[in-house]
């Protein structure tokens, strides 16, 4: 493990009703050689039972312990967990997968493990900020946006906010946070985790039902406007850095393998025991 932090609602700040959100926590790991340059896999599936695939990321889900199984719903309390390898983490961030990318950016408080080079990647979090980023923003905002206002084909699983609110005010403020995340990566390379209090504060107004929908659809219309404009923007890169990736990638895991005990740092020589 070289980096583990907390990504979900407490991180940004807009946790309400005293903190009461489920935990969500993402980590980034580096496989020994057998799993990169062999042929081992992992056991698939909540049981094992499954085929064994390549090793991509682990996931862990406390609520899926309870009578309903992966069929329960993550509440209070509970804990969720992916560890993703650093190869598979890379190709997502890279993309400008929104999610991916919030470790970068999380404060020490809230991190629970970040070795050298956990430091090193995040001290470089400004080579994945691209235009890719610019549409992966975008299309999680207008995801969320559909979740929210219960556009056909969206999926929302909380009813009860929509009987109370009349729509999920908890997809509504995962859409404004998308949206001024977005602006502040592209524009200043790096997101505020927490966020700024002004933000803070609309958005949980949101998810307590305080705003209304008319206001939140036009906030998030201006978002969405400024991340377009962003991405048509000759400021925002084209591309992320690839080489820069690809190199610490190869960097830290024959680091790592040579940490081994029963490696050799002796070129041309190598092995387990």
């Amino acid at each position: 493990m070289i980096l583990r932090v907390q990504v979900g609602s407490g991180v940004h700040g807009i946790s309400i009703d005293g903190g009461n959100d489920d935990r969500d926590e993402m980590g980034i790991c580096l496989e020994p050689p057998e799993f990169v340059t062999g042929l081992a896999r992992v056991p698939s599936g909540t049981d094992g039972g499954q085929p064994t695939v390549q090793f991509e990321q682990y996931e862990r889900h406390t609520a899926w312990d309870r009578s309903g199984g992966i069929a329960e719903r993550s509440g209070a309390g509970d804990l969720d967990v992916i560890v993703y390898a650093a190869r598979k983490w890379c190709r997502l961030a890279l993309a400008g997968n929104p999610t991916v990318l919030i470790p970068l950016f999380v404060p020490d408080v809230e991190t629970m493990v970040r070795t050298a080079a956990g430091c090193e990647l995040v001290d470089n979090a400004h080579r994945f900020v691209s235009k890719l980023a610019a549409d992966r923003f975008l299309g999680y905002l207008s995801a969320q946006r559909g979740a929210m206002t219960g556009e056909p084909g969206a999926h929302t699983n909380r009813p009860e906010l929509v009987a109370i609110h009349g729509f999920d005010t908890k997809y509504a403020a995962h859409a404004l946070r998308l949206g001024i995340q977005g602006v502040e990566l592209l524009t200043t390379g790096r997101m505020n985790l927490p966020m700024l209090d002004s933000h803070r504060d609309y958005l949980q107004a949101v998810r307590r039902g305080e705003v209304g929908l008319d206001d939140v659809v036009e906030r998030i219309g201006e978002y969405e406007a400024e991340l377009t404009g962003l991405r048509e923007s000759s400021a925002v890169p084209a591309q992320p850095d690839r080489d820069w990736v690809d190199g610490w990638l190869h960097r830290v895991h024959v680091e790592y393998w040579t940490s081994l005990p029963g490696h050799s740092s002796e070129p041309g020589v190598g092995g387990s025991s």
